[in-house]
């Protein structure tokens, strides 16, 4: 099998135009090609009018070696790279303990997942509810504004990416093919098979919802165990070595392998690591707002007369801005045709997020804008007290409940407003997209002033790249805090905690993970290393 880069079709081909396109670029006939497949497939749109969709084709023909040899000069035909996944161990049946697996976010469902698949039937831990009742107890927050502290949008199946806009993209190194792996599972769980070749793959919050169950039925089929409401107290360690785990019922169960996959809102098990002598540090993450704009304008922005494409679907952006103050600005976790949701998980404070569903088909675009903070910034000695990072994200989350009216009403200003330093006091052509509601106000008081000053000198910046991103009827709505985990749980090259053998620190919220993606990733990482820890020991 080999493979063709940069196959470049107009936006407006037509459906049967790649076949002859592949002949003519190889210099073959058509009854020298056996079969082909797209392996990926992206659109260049720097020149609107002219939009180019870019294609990764595999491929046969009758005489591969030929061809390779007219083709030795030219690096955008190979051979077809090995991406078959290949598991690292298998268990033996005499294993003492099973390995336990907390948190069932992405990387504790793939951690568990790939641990079941290889025989080790992990015992999965989760503090919240399964999906769909969790759902319920969400919509409780965006609707009623009723907060279930232990089930939310951070906490319960499927993790914070169950509510998000469920980008399946990312910008880790990955030379063994891992995310090919997870998008393969996510595929057979139910997810559309455009994932695997489309270049910005998402899912959308509905579809997850389904996968999630589909994979927890995977999981037991093959002897796993998962178990909701059950929140780990603390570990069972003896002499730096885990021997099990305590949960807050009591009761106790016995491993020397656990996966810590708790995402990046466990603040309360952090402390509890961290008393136990667990090796923490603080990390930088960032903190800013959320920015609404019309789908429309932002796809006219990126698209031109193309917007509306059904292959380009809904515009998304990434932007960057160097400030004057030395801070770095920047969008992340763009939501194309999404809303802005409530994502607080701790009475008193207000947190938001982004999300979309597969059809991406809301008014709203919507993204949030974030600067960095560095441990330097955190109250305190970061140093003597690693989890000063998450007093840092209290303070403001505080802030904004309080700006916001004190009931979950998040705090909003035009963007007009927020750049002239004044209030606001009513909406303009934007409608926010925020439930449980927004309170027009000045969101000076809702971050640090470093970071007021690098947005507002960073909106007109992003302006001259999107043509009316800094339109004043644009809306702020804050805040953002959770864009990574504060703390790492530093581990080693075998992937156990640098002080504490059997713990295994994974994703998003040990610090080794920005995305769903990627946190599935590291939890087949983990699973592997897990996996031959078992298998060398049994």
């Amino acid at each position: 099998m080999l493979r063709l880069t940069e196959l470049k079709l107009p936006l407006d081909h037509a459906q049967d135009a790649l076949r002859p396109a592949l002949c003519e670029r190889l210099a073959i006939a058509d009854a020298d090609l056996i079969t082909f497949s797209i392996f990926r497939r992206s659109y260049d749109a720097r020149k609107k009018s002219a939009i180019t969709l870019i294609y990764t084709i595999d491929f046969e023909v009758r005489d591969e070696a030929a061809l390779l040899a007219q083709f030795a000069d030219d690096h955008h035909v190979g051979l077809k790279p090995d991406t078959d996944y290949k598991f690292v161990a298998h268990a033996r049946g005499n294993e003492t303990h099973r390995p336990v697996v907390i948190g069932t976010g992405p990387c504790g469902l793939l951690a568990g997942l790939m641990l079941a698949r290889m025989g080790f039937k992990p015992i999965i831990l989760e503090r919240g509810k399964a999906v769909r009742e969790r759902t319920k107890d969400t919509w409780g927050l965006w609707r009623n504004n009723k907060l279930n502290p232990e089930s939310n949008v951070q906490f319960g199946e499927g993790g914070a990416g169950t509510f998000s806009d469920g980008k399946l993209y990312s910008q880790i190194k990955d030379p063994q093919h891992h995310g090919r792996k997870v998008l393969e599972e996510f595929v057979t769980a139910g997810a559309p098979e455009e994932i695997m070749y489309v270049s910005k793959p998402h899912i959308g919050t509905f579809r997850l919802v389904k996968m999630v169950e589909n994979m927890r039925a995977t999981i037991t089929e093959l002897g796993g165990e998962i178990r909701f409401g059950s929140k780990v107290e603390r570990l069972d360690i003896d002499d730096h070595q885990v021997r099990g785990v305590v949960l807050a019922d009591g009761s106790s169960i016995a491993t020397e392998h656990v996966v810590l996959a708790i995402g990046h809102s466990a603040r309360d098990t952090f402390q509890v690591l961290h008393e136990q002598g667990v090796y923490i540090e603080a990390k930088p993450f960032s903190i800013g707002f959320r920015i609404e704009h019309p789908q429309a304008m932002i796809d006219h922005a990126r698209f031109g007369p193309n917007a509306g494409n059904e292959i380009l679907g809904a515009a998304d952006y990434k932007l960057v801005h160097h400030c004057g103050n030395g801070r770095a600005a920047y969008s992340f976790c763009m939501c194309p045709g999404g809303q802005v949701v409530a994502a607080t998980s701790e009475e008193g404070r207000v947190v938001t997020n982004g999300m979309s569903q597969y059809s991406r088909a809301e008014r709203n675009a919507n993204a949030a804008l974030v600067v960095e903070v560095k441990p330097e910034d955190f109250p305190g000695d970061y140093r003597s007290n690693p989890l000063a990072g998450i007093d840092f994200q209290r303070h403001w989350e505080s802030a904004a409940f309080v700006a916001g009216g004190s009931n979950y009403a998040a705090p909003a200003q035009r963007v007009g407003d927020f750049l002239a330093g004044r209030p606001s006091t009513a909406l303009g052509e934007v409608d926010p997209s925020y439930q449980p509601g927004v309170h027009m106000t000045d969101l000076s008081t809702c971050a640090p002033a470093y970071v007021i000053a690098a947005l507002r000198e960073a909106i007109p910046a992003f302006d001259k790249q999107i043509r009316g991103f800094a339109m004043a009827d644009a809306v702020l709505t804050g805040v953002e805090t959770r864009t990574s985990s504060p703390i790492r749980i530093k581990r080693g090259a075998d992937y156990q905690s640098i002080n504490t053998r059997g713990l295994y620190p994974a994703g998003e919220g040990a610090g080794y993970a920005g995305g769903i993606l990627s946190a599935g990733v590291d939890g087949i990482k983990v699973a592997e290393a897990v996996a031959l820890s078992m298998t060398e020991k049994s």
